[in-house]
């Protein structure tokens, strides 16, 4: 069935409109006068199930005249909608895999409420943010409908949540996540499919392994938390995906984005699809999107989704059987793990609502927005949740729905048709539905990575190719960049509020770090053939002769050991294959070699790198006191955040950089140091300033990087304002008490009044002005 074919008649939107109102989401709702005229989603169902043989005719006949009787019946809406309820359940249970199959399902509560929808784990280390949100209590069933709805627990956790379960591609084992307590880490166990030979496969301490599934080659991948890193907007620990052989041996990292990868899953050719939460240079809300890679862990790719401002989460994609789609939540970014539920068709587009073929609830469709600002938590307003999406085919869905009792999740089935039914709720609820039996095996894909190199290759094609490279004359690249952006290994509670909480401060808007690894050349016929360390999150800009960046990656990518990747040029459209053309200039030379940027690389400093440039320039006239200084101070006085000047570049808006900008891919020539107020006044000889190629790359770079400030996350002052004051809470108090200034209050950029404090020149700290008067 192609996408097309499966677009909702306008009757169909009018059912479903009208089914997915609140008043339907209580199940035990009474309803207005009479039943509708015909049933259009439960007779599409019962002919298709007949056409698949799922039914025989005599069965057919059977449910047909039910259907007939009841549409006929003069009977109120109360009764008729409990009989057609119960028809609609009983034809669509015919499904072969429902008949012939067993499903599997867990019982747990549904997770608690946290800062993001990645944040369901609650780690049990002392010294996790978010470890005091478990709740126990959770069992791993099967229920067989083929008799009669037989319940059978596999495994029953009164003290602890069982959950992520996956179905050996033979059909005899499980595979699942498991914490046994509050005080113990989520580790991967497998049982057989009867209940017996339990088997725990992971045993780090203060490790949480999660989402784990079979791999074609034998292998198992999954997502953990073995090298810790943290929510740059926040102060929760993330997750890389992971793989491993069969028995727990031999783990080793396949993913290395900055934040999470998780909710991972095959796509019938053999990759990984998963979801990734990162951001480079963008807001932290609308950068959940669709990736994939190799079981190997070389070529990650983008899948769907990464530049739509809403959803803010595109989570738990599993493919559709057919049709080159998958079947996904949209959620938000400050939400669990649930939403719509969502059918994309990449084939159709790479963002925005166009790919988007269903969407369950239909209604839900007006909250997709390719483009806007901090829309990310829009799907909080679908009333009706759904969870946990498992394709049967392409046309009948499992999943986990809200069953209008509060909170509570059961194991309903779906169709394009617009038919829903439960099919079954326990106990708290009912998550993570799949058939209990065999399922397809995809091909294995032979590993490329090779463990004795410490390199990766990348070659660029054509770097004038793209989407937003409109006004990019041939000839104007001569150099690309390759910046990586470091992981957050340290995390503070006191919070610096930019576009999101720092915890600790890091810049006035943006949450990264920045490390330039090197710059290699682009060739006249825009392309780059270059190595880079494996196992590095990287992006690259593109930089004119006189090294200022025209565009910019606001996303990352990596290289295994011994893997070589390309891309056709920069945002090209994924969709479509390179143009038929010469062996790039590039690749007929050996690959360049990165070779830092004025010394080895190291983690951008705003103070060791920027800084000095005005103090030897500058601030003999742009100085605290002085009139150039009041229009705008460059001295480098350390204030209570950040220095004089970088407060002031920011605050009175020197630098034209996105911060934590927006989800939508920016256009060339739009940001950065060709749009700098500071970079366009020392261009055009402001004060007669005339700065060498040194000074004034370190300034332009700067600008380019995203005008960042501190190198690292780690902080001398964790418990201080902003994680970064060398003055402690009651030494502020007192320092407000004294002056009137509530210093307190001024830890972000809105309410920031520019610098207060000089721990250089203390007696020049502009807080004490008026000192004198009180």
């Amino acid at each position: 069935m192609h996408a097309r074919e499966l677009e909702p008649s306008a009757h169909e939107n009018r059912t479903r409109r009208a089914r997915w109102t609140p008043v339907v989401i209580a199940l035990t709702c009474v309803a207005a006068t009479q039943i509708a005229r015909t049933d259009e989603p439960l007779h599409s169902a019962l002919d298709h199930l007949r056409r698949m043989a799922a039914l025989s005719a005599p069965e057919h006949d059977r449910f047909r005249a039910r259907l007939d009787a009841l549409e006929t019946a003069p009977v109120t809406n109360d009764q008729a909608s409990r009989e057609l309820e119960s028809l609609r359940r009983g034809v669509l249970l015919n499904h072969p895999l429902l008949r012939e199959t067993p499903l599997l399902f867990v019982v747990r509560r549904q997770y608690a409420p946290d800062h993001h929808n990645t944040a369901t784990f609650f780690p049990s280390a002392r010294n996790e943010y978010n470890n005091g949100q478990f709740t126990p209590g959770g069992a791993l069933k099967a229920i067989d409908l083929a008799a009669g709805g037989a319940v059978r627990t596999l495994l029953s956790l009164p003290d602890g949540v069982i959950r992520d379960p996956e179905v050996s591609f033979d059909g005899r084992r499980v595979l699942f996540s498991m914490r046994t307590n509050h005080a113990d880490s989520y580790h991967l166990y497998e049982l057989d499919a009867d209940g017996s030979g339990l088997r725990q496969l992971t045993f780090a301490a203060d490790v949480d392994d999660l989402d784990p599934f079979y791999l074609p080659d034998g292998g198992i991948a999954f997502s953990s938390t073995r090298e810790p890193k943290y929510c740059m907007c926040n102060r929760h620990i993330m997750a890389n995906l992971f793989r491993m052989d069969a028995d727990g041996a031999n783990i080793h990292q396949i993913g290395k984005s900055t934040l999470f990868e998780g909710h991972g899953s095959l796509l019938p050719d053999g990759r990984i699809l998963y979801d990734r939460w990162e951001y480079v240079d963008r807001n932290f809300g609308d950068a959940q999107a669709l990736w994939t890679v190799n079981p190997d862990g070389t070529a990650h790719a983008l899948y769907w989704g990464n530049n739509t401002a809403s959803p803010g989460g595109v989570i738990d994609a599993r493919a559709i059987p057919g049709p080159e789609a998958v079947l996904c939540v949209f959620g938000s970014c400050h939400d669990r793990p649930w939403g719509a539920l969502a059918w994309v068709d990449r084939r159709r587009g790479m963002d925005g609502a166009e790919p988007v073929v269903r969407l369950w609830p239909e209604n839900a469709r007006r909250l997709i927005q390719a483009k806007g600002w901090q829309l990310f938590d829009a799907f909080k307003e679908v009333p009706l949740k759904y969870e946990d999406p498992f394709p049967l085919d392409d046309h009948y869905f499992l999943c986990s729905r809200m069953t209008g009792e509060g909170e509570r999740m059961g194991i309903y089935l779906l169709d394009v048709f617009g038919n829903e039914t439960l099919v079954h709720v326990e106990g708290p609820g009912c998550f993570d539905p799949r058939p209990l039996g065999p399922n397809p095996c995809p091909p294995p894909i032979p590993a490329r990575r090779d463990f004795g190199n410490a390199a990766g290759r990348f070659l660029v094609q054509d770097v004038y190719r793209g989407t937003h490279m409109d006004g990019v004359e041939r000839g104007t690249i001569r150099w690309l960049r390759v910046v990586e952006s470091p992981e957050k290994r340290f995390w503070t509670e006191p919070t610096w509020n930019g576009q999101g909480i720092e915890g600790p401060a890091m810049n006035w808007h943006d949450f990264n770090n920045k490390r330039i690894l090197g710059t290699v050349p682009v060739e006249s016929d825009g392309s780059a053939w270059f190595e880079v360390p494996a196992d590095r999150f990287v992006y690259f800009q593109l930089l004119d002769a006189d090294g200022m960046m025209v565009q910019s990656m606001r996303s990352g990518t990596m290289a295994q050991s011994g893997e070589t990747t390309s891309c056709v040029g920069c945002h090209e459209d994924r969709r479509t294959a390179p143009p038929h053309s010469a062996v790039p200039l590039a690749a007929a030379r050996a690959p360049s070699r990165l070779d830092g940027w004025f010394g080895p690389a190291r983690e951008f400093n705003y103070a060791a790198e920027v800084q000095p440039v005005f103090d030897r320039h500058c601030v003999r006239c742009h100085d605290t006191g002085k009139p150039a200084g009041e229009f705008l101070n460059l001295a480098g006085d350390r204030d209570l955040v950040f220095n004089a000047s970088y407060n002031e570049l920011w605050r009175k808006q020197f630098v034209e950089v996105p911060g934590a900008g927006p989800a939508e891919t920016q256009p060339a020539y739009s940001w950065g140091s060709h749009r700098s107020r500071l970079i366009a006044a020392i261009r055009g000889g402001k004060c007669g300033v005339r700065l060498s190629a040194e000074e004034f790359s370190r300034l332009a770079t700067w600008v380019d990087l995203n005008a960042p400030f501190y190198p690292t996350y780690a902080s001398a002052y964790p418990t201080h304002l902003a994680g970064r004051s060398p003055l402690n809470d009651a030494q502020l108090a007192r320092l407000e008490a004294l002056t009137g200034v509530p210093v307190r209050q001024l830890a972000g950029h809105a309410q920031n009044r520019g610098p207060q404090v000089s721990f250089d020149r203390p007696e020049l700290s502009p807080i004490l002005a008026g000192v004198a008067e009180r």
